[in-house]
């Protein structure tokens, strides 16, 4: 069990286990020199208050307590050395205000909270929460943070946005976009306990998540040309399964067999990144930097619009992936599940069943919101479209967040329409 003793100059923690053997934080701290509480709190043999005394020792350790020093008091805050918590960052906690206990430390599944901050900021800089600093944490906004802070599994890929979101406005600098946006908690726990959470509840969620998505793009867009592909093709992937939800998976680097290029030899050819739905079929996804001027010809061919080597290779590309995917049958499924099972839900195969491509690139919508193009360009880009839409969906960045703007007002007129009246009982 954990406690924290406050005094007027300092706080310290106490330990002592629930369990028969008490001995064990002692003996770590004889073989290494330091000893980690609920996987958060890592202390040095030279924390400790008092070391215990033989007698205590030849008692297994059945009544220690071992208390070790945690903070100093000063200048309204407590003191805390970052090593303690695992981080490079000191931080200071407001003396009133906010009680020194576990949870503020320790989320559940022993998940440290100051290590998901420290994450977002700086090494050297300071993690305040309350009192009168500038760069402080609002103690109101902190307890949200603690109320809000996710207990699953999906933590480790989704906490860092949630956390951003609470802390972005107070501490500075945060690391890159693409760093606090590579996650995003799409499930939040919620604060009605045993209490069934009401559809409202649940429809916020979803709006709170697809504003984050069409926000994080749109800032994206707003400064596109001074991100590589590269790191287009990983902010988009942080959100595809949440854009599609049909799909449970996306794989990188795609190993498959090419027999048809070179006569009588068989190539490998790597695709950069392939999504697997729900029933472990494998299709293929393209995501290609936005540039303006990706879609269609500025001159006519018979007066028609044709599409540019950027747009018609990315088709080519995509169709040349699908052709060898469906060519290369069950050997290839066998092969696929084998390099790739461990990135599925337990028990999932990869199936090569008429797989598809979904292309993205490039924008229909200049930075002002104007057409980038005209009536004639926009009819052959949707003749395009129909043309491959069999087995090639093409998507310009405009069009997903015109995808993503449909869905958050269907999302708010649902929530805000009455809620159902419960259907009587049957007798």
């Amino acid at each position: 069990m954990l406690e924290f003793v406050i005094s007027s100059s300092n706080v310290v923690l106490t330990y002592k286990s629930d369990q028969q053997n008490n001995g064990w934080a002692w003996h770590e701290l004889l073989t290494h020199d330091f000893v980690t509480l609920s996987r958060v709190f890592t202390f040095q043999r030279r924390d400790l208050v008092s070391e215990p005394d033989e007698a205590e020792r030849k008692r297994d350790f059945e009544t220690f307590r071992y208390e070790f020093r945690f903070a100093e008091r000063r200048d309204g805050y407590f003191h805390i050395n970052g090593q303690i918590l695992g981080i490079d960052n000191p931080v200071l906690i407001a003396d009133e205000g906010i009680k020194i206990e576990r949870r503020i430390f320790v989320a559940e599944r022993n998940i440290s909270i100051f290590g998901k901050i420290a994450a977002l900021v700086a090494p050297s800089q300071a993690i305040v929460v309350g009192g009168n600093r500038a760069d402080a944490i609002p103690i109101p906004d902190f307890r949200e943070l603690l109320n809000k802070f996710p207990n699953t599994g999906e933590l480790s890929r989704y906490a860092a946005a949630r956390v951003a979101t609470i802390v972005g406005d107070y501490i500075a600098p945060l690391k890159d976009a693409r760093a606090h946006y590579e996650a995003y908690l799409n499930r939040r726990r919620s604060v009605l306990s045993s209490v069934t959470l009401a559809q409202t509840e649940l429809l916020k969620t979803e709006i709170e998540k697809y504003v984050l998505i069409r926000d994080t793009i749109s800032g994206w867009l707003r400064n596109g040309t001074t991100r590589s592909e590269g790191d287009w093709q990983r902010m988009i992937v942080n959100f595809l399964l949440l854009i599609f939800p049909k799909y449970v998976a996306v794989l990188s680097n795609v190993k498959i067999a090419d027999a048809y290029s070179t006569p009588g030899a068989t190539r490998d050819r790597f695709i950069d990144l392939a999504l697997i739905d729900a029933a472990g079929n494998i299709d293929v996804i393209e995501i290609k930097k936005p540039f303006d001027d990706a879609l269609m010809g500025r001159t006519r061919y018979r007066d028609n619009y044709i599409p540019t080597k950027e747009l018609s290779g990315s088709i080519m590309q995509a169709e040349k992936y699908l052709f060898h995917l469906s060519k290369w049958g069950l050997a290839g499924e066998k092969a696929l599940t084998q390099r790739h099972g461990a990135d599925l839900p337990p028990g999932m195969g990869i199936r090569v069943t008429s797989p598809k491509a979904l292309i993205i690139l490039g924008r229909d919508r200049k930075r002002d919101g104007s057409p980038a193009l005209d009536a004639r360009q926009q009819l052959d880009l949707e003749i395009i479209k129909r043309k491959y839409a069999n087995m090639i969906d093409i998507l310009t960045y405009d069009d997903l967040l015109r995808r993503l703007d449909n869905i958050i007002a269907s999302l708010r007129k649902r929530a805000a329409a009455p809620a159902p009246t419960a259907m009587p009982a049957t007798p």
